[in-house]
């Protein structure tokens, strides 16, 4: 039997399309669809003539647009049967294999590879010898057909009874389940023979991967019909065992009993009643049966009845309190008289307490201490960063691995009705497309609602008015307005240096010492020592850093001790400090060296306590044109605007003339540019720099100030006082102006603070130049024709607006 001879020498220039994922042989019909622009241009070229096309593989499918290294060299040519344009702008098109070729040179033409194809001279001759090989791979075939279980075997059979070896080959490797790599080295074979020999050779690898997969196949279903069979004895076993009442102690007995015994409200029991039949009903292997004993045993292990037994002494607590934590007068007072209530009233609605203060202050610890002083569990769940409403009421049990919320989570934890559940950073909350969780604990903070709390997983109601709830928050503006509500704010600020020495002496220094091992025969510090830290080596409102350098010291004596012996002693002074903590971090003072033209010392408010804001102002010829600079938003940028305009119109008053602005450009810069900040706080300050620029007249060193301005020159009140005061201590400034209004605010200072500081309050602009410069400014006389300033008119309407 022969074939006839095919002269495939001669070479043919036709459109090349790049494939992925598939390899396409010789006598083989394949649909696929065509999106690429330049795979669509070589379609349409190849419709246009003789709707032959060049198909080639891609070596990695997942390059979007090919280059001619990233495609096989060898492919088919193909005839196109059918193309159909879909509605989203692609072809699906159905194309026939006509025989493999060999790329000698592909270029790219108007946007598709055209490609010149050579077609090597095939074998024309069937042997005996050939035919034998046929005969075998077609054997071959037959079984693999058999063990692939997603071939058809009798469409497969009629498909390889074929004479012509090529033919044979290229539909055998056609249906073959390998990679796209070996399917591309079967097409790059251009002999038939060859081919049928590496055909053989795969089908071999894959017949013995086929059978190996039956035999694990056949050992897995072994095994399940073992675990079968022995499931269906184990349940005939408990079956005769309790027709005979006798076996193991029944487990459902066992959870019947909890269920009694654990004080649950009636509804709940009838639910946990009804769930314990349903699970008796069920098969113990099910899935269901996992999830319904994982639900009983949530509801049995959280704290129904039990309560911790609660010390009401006031004297207790106040003791505790002052071993715990140095000053705070205010908030120790509101925690008694929380605990003086109890003692009168029989069952009083809880408390939600939220302490507000900036890092260091003690509010996480102040929960702990609350705890102590009326001998409740204590518990804790940090909320910075939730933002899930499933954190706080749990997920349905309708969901895999679903579990109740951190608040049920936590009283199962707690083991009692009745802790101090502290809520940490409650501040720091954010929510997104799976919900709000701050809107979820509006129920869990509310004392009229939380008697009815409902966890998603558990499904049934859950008493939380016996918890005492604590909040711990560093700001307020990111707390939501009703959760506010429902909680009563305490707010605890800064530490004054002498405060500071008290804690360090009463409290830092002892767990310092506990925590590195070392005794007061090992190490002692002098107060001096601990001043010299406050003051060079942190910066805070707080005593976390200021712990953190004591820990650092304690450490390098520890290493002291440990290298001379343990009777080696180290006394820590302000001269010898610097050996253990390096070079000081701080300046003692951060007061301007002198007196200077347009430069401002400025006080500030932040989430971490206050800060000294240094503002100053360059006059340059221009325009009149005001630059600001400093990352000022836009609430501060309002405020250099007013400053401004009160400038202008006080013109006279600052010995400047009606028009100084036309001919110059004002640039006002807070230092500092990286860090944002905003606030009206600082529209005296911005003033000040601005007529002290524009005046020529300096601006003492020695003088701090915040406020408001208006653009008559009132000095509206302003908040943080306390903070921005220490600020002010700490950076050496002792003098500083204030807003008449905020003169009440004086009462919640510490007295060692107010009598540390000279205050000077004031109602008007006019009054804080009179202070703050140093020199009177020398005012001209206005003519008649500029328009004075309105500065008598009484602010009621605007103190009421802005009330």
């Amino acid at each position: 039997m022969t074939t006839p001879a095919r002269d495939r020498n001669e070479q043919r220039k036709l459109p090349m399309m790049p494939i992925r994922d598939m390899v396409i042989f010789p006598f083989m019909v394949t649909p696929f669809v065509v999106g690429r622009e330049s795979s669509v241009r070589a379609l349409e070229e190849a419709l246009s003539g003789d709707r032959k096309i060049f198909l080639a593989t891609q070596h990695d499918a997942g390059v979007d647009e090919p280059t001619v290294k990233d495609i096989y060299q060898v492919g088919t040519i193909c005839n196109i049967v059918q193309s159909v344009r879909m509605p989203d702008g692609n072809i699906k098109v159905l194309v026939e294999g006509i025989e493999r070729a060999k790329a000698s040179e592909i270029v790219d033409s108007d946007g598709f590879f055209v490609a010149t194809l050579r077609r090597p001279r095939a074998s024309a001759e069937v042997t005996a010898g050939l035919e034998q090989l046929m005969q075998r791979v077609t054997g071959q075939f037959e079984n693999y057909v058999k063990l692939q279980q997603s071939l058809n075997y009798e469409t497969m059979i009629a498909g390889v009874r074929l004479d012509d070896p090529a033919r044979l080959s290229d539909v055998i490797a056609a249906n073959l389940q390998i990679g796209i790599e070996e399917k591309q080295e079967l097409l790059g074979i251009f002999d038939a023979a060859s081919r049928l020999t590496r055909i053989a050779d795969i089908l071999d690898i894959e017949i013995e991967k086929l059978d190996l997969d039956r035999t694990v196949q056949s050992r897995v279903k072994r095994q399940m019909e073992r675990a079968q069979k022995e499931y269906y004895l184990n349940e005939k076993i408990k079956a005769i065992q309790k027709e005979l009442g006798r076996g193991e102690k029944n487990e459902f007995e066992e959870l019947k009993k909890k269920i009694e015994a654990s004080g649950m409200p009636k509804d709940v029991m009838e639910k946990a009643t009804q769930e314990l039949k349903k699970l008796e009903a069920m098969p113990p292997m099910s899935a269901e049966s996992t999830v319904s004993r994982n639900y009983l045993d949530w509801l049995l292990a959280v704290p129904w009845k039990k309560r911790s037994r609660e010390t009401r002494s006031v004297d207790h607590a106040e003791k505790v309190l002052n071993e715990d934590h140095y000053g705070l007068e205010k908030i120790k007072e509101r925690i008694l008289e929380f605990l003086a209530v109890r003692q009168l009233v029989k069952n009083p609605k809880g408390s939600i307490l939220c302490f507000v203060g900036p890092p260091g202050v003690g509010k996480t610890s102040l929960g702990m201490s609350i705890a102590k002083a009326t001998g409740r569990k204590f518990v804790r769940l940090s909320l910075g960063g939730v933002r899930d409403e499933a954190e706080i009421r749990g997920h349905r049990r309708t969901y895999i691995g679903a579990l109740p919320g951190q608040i049920i989570q936590s009283m199962k934890k707690a083991g009692t009705r009745n802790p101090v559940f502290l809520l940490d950073e409650v501040d720091k909350m954010s929510s997104d497309f799976r919900g709000d969780p701050a809107s979820a604990l509006l129920e869990v903070l509310d004392p009229e609602q939380n008697t009815t709390f409902q966890d998603h997983y558990l499904d049934v109601d859950y008493d939380l008015s016996d918890v005492l709830f604590v909040a711990t928050a560093n700001v307020l503006h990111t707390i939501p307005a009703p959760l506010q509500d429902r909680m009563e704010i305490l707010r605890l600020h800064g530490y004054t240096e002498t405060e500071k020495l008290e804690i360090a002496r009463n409290y830092l220094l002892r767990k310092q010492r506990e925590a590195t091992g070392l005794t007061l025969k090992n190490i002692q510090f002098q107060d001096g020592a601990i001043l010299a830290i406050i003051r060079y080596y942190t910066r805070e409102a707080g005593v976390r850093n200021l712990e953190r350098e004591i820990g650092n010291v304690c450490r390098k004596v520890a290493r002291r001790v440990v290298k001379h012996g343990a009777k080696h002693k180290e006394t820590i002074t302000a001269e010898n400090i610097s050996e253990f903590l390096g070079v000081a971090k701080f300046r003692d003072s951060e007061v301007h060296e002198r007196n200077e033209v347009g430069l401002v010392t400025g006080l500030a408010w932040t989430e971490v306590g206050g800060s000294i804001l240094t503002t100053e102002v360059q006059v340059l010829d221009g325009k009149g044109k005001l630059t600001i600079t400093g990352q000022l938003g836009d609430v501060m940028q309002e405020s250099a605007q007013a400053a401004l305009s009160y400038i202008r119109g006080k013109a006279a008053a600052l010995g400047l003339s009606r028009e100084f602005y036309r001919n110059l450009d004002l640039h006002l810069h807070v230092p500092e540019g990286a860090i944002p900040k905003d606030g009206p706080s600082a529209g005296i300050t911005m003033a000040t720099a601005l007529a002290s620029a524009l005046s020529g007249i300096p601006v003492r060193r020695d003088i701090a100030m915040t406020g408001e301005i208006t653009l008559r020159g009132k000095v509206l009140p302003i908040g943080g006082l306390k903070e921005k005061l220490l600020a002010a201590q700490r950076a050496g400034i002792l003098e500083v102006i204030l807003p008449h209004a905020n003169e009440k605010d004086l009462a919640d200072l510490p007295e060692a603070l107010r009598n540390a500081m000279k205050l000077h309050f004031v109602d008007q602009m006019d009054e804080v130049l009179r202070i703050a410069l140093a020199a009177p400014l020398k005012p001209i006389e206005e003519s008649s024709s500029i328009l004075p300033i309105a500065t008598s008119v009484e602010p009621t309407e605007t103190s009421a607006a802005r009330q």
